[in-house]
C-alpha cells in the first residue's frame, strides 16, 4: 500500500471518513517520510523486534513499523480513527491496535501476551505532547521487559530527558529517566512536518534501559522522595529544600549531619548533584525517615 505519511495522501483519508482532529488529545500527525524513515531506522527494528506505539493516528509510522517488525501494538485512545485504521493498515497481519487509554493498560501483560514470539521489545511512538511525561513514567515501569524507547517528544521535554547536572534543564524527570537509562536527542524536528502545526519544535529521543540501574539505592521510593524534595523550590538550597518538602525543621542537625556524612555541600541546589551524590544522600537520610 501507498505510504500515507504526505500532505495529500493524509488529508485525503482523514477527509474520506470526516476526521476532524481533537486538540485535547494532541492530535499532530507527521507527514514527512523522511522523518518517519529516521525513526524506524534508529531504533534499528528487525524481524526479531516486538514494538509497542502509542497512538498511531492515521497509521503513517506504523505502516513503517510493521514493514520491518516482528509484530506491532499499537494504542489508540481516539476510537474515530477505527476506520481510517482498517484501511490504512489493512495490508499489515503483524498489526493490532487495541483502543484504548495506554495508562489505563497493564503494560507487563501486554508485552508478556503479545511479544511471546519475539527476541525483544521496544516502544517507538510520535507521543501525545499532553501527556508525555505520564506515559514516559507509565513504560519505566516495565523498563526490566523493554530494550529500548525511541519517541518523538516537545523538544523542551527532550532537553529535560538529557540534561546533565548544572544544566538548567535538569530535574527530577531527568534523574528518573537516567537513573535506568541513556538518553540521546537523535534529531530536531521543525514544526512543518505535522499536520495541524504545533506550536513548538520536536525532537527524536532515544532512551536505551541499561542492564543494571545506574547506582544501587536500598529504598528506591525514598530515593525520589529526596530527588523531588531537592528540586521542589529550584532557587532554595538543598538544606532548605529537604527541611521544608520532606523533613521538620527540628531536624535540622540531623539532616546537617547526613550532608556532612556524604560530603555535601548543604549550601548547594538540588540542580547541581549528581545520580551517585542523590543515592548517597538518600542512604544517609533513610534512617531519619523511619
Amino acid at each position: 500500500m501507498e505510504s500515507i505519511s504526505t500532505p495529500k495522501n493524509t488529508r485525503e483519508i482523514l477527509n474520506k471518513y470526516g476526521f476532524q482532529f481533537k486538540k485535547s488529545l494532541g492530535q499532530n500527525f507527521l507527514i514527512d517520510d523522511n522523518i518517519l524513515k529516521k525513526i524506524v531506522a534508529e531504533a534499528g527494528i528487525d524481524e526479531r523486534t516486538g514494538v509497542i506505539e502509542v497512538g498511531p493516528g492515521a497509521g503513517a509510522l506504523t505502516q513503517y513499523l510493521a514493514q520491518k517488525a516482528k509484530n506491532v501494538v499499537a494504542f489508540e485512545i481516539d476510537r474515530r480513527l477505527e476506520p481510517v485504521l482498517n484501511e490504512t493498515l489493512k495490508p499489515y497481519h503483524n498489526v493490532e491496535v487495541i483502543f484504548q487509554d495506554v495508562m489505563e493498560a497493564d503494560i507487563q501483560t501486554v508485552i508478556q501476551t503479545h511479544f511471546k514470539a519475539a527476541e525483544r521489545v521496544m516502544v517507538v511512538a510520535n507521543l501525545p505532547y499532553y501527556v508525555t511525561t505520564p506515559i514516559l513514567f507509565k513504560f519505566l515501569e516495565a523498563a526490566p521487559l523493554l530494550e529500548a524507547m525511541v519517541v518523538m517528544v516537545q523538544k523542551e521535554v527532550a532537553e529535560r530527558l538529557e540534561a546533565k547536572p548544572g544544566n538548567k534543564n535538569y530535574g527530577s524527570l531527568s534523574v528518573a529517566i537516567q537513573y535506568q537509562a541513556d538518553v540521546d536527542i537523535l534529531t530536531v524536528v521543525p514544526q512543518s512536518v505535522f499536520i495541524p502545526r504545533p506550536n513548538v519544535d520536536s525532537c527524536v529521543v532515544k532512551i536505551q534501559f541499561l542492564k543494571e540501574k545506574r547506582v544501587h539505592v536500598d529504598n528506591e521510593a525514598f530515593f525520589f522522595k529526596v530527588v523531588r524534595a531537592a528540586f521542589a523550590q529550584r532557587r532554595k538550597t538543598l538544606l532548605n529544600n529537604l527541611l521544608h518538602n520532606l523533613f521538620d525543621r527540628s531536624l535540622k542537625d540531623e539532616v546537617l549531619s547526613a550532608l556532612a556524612e556524604t560530603g555535601i555541600d548543604p549550601g548547594r541546589r538540588g540542580e547541581t548533584l549528581t545520580i551517585e551524590e542523590f543515592a548517597a544522600l538518600s542512604k544517609a537520610l533513610l534512617k531519619l525517615s523511619q
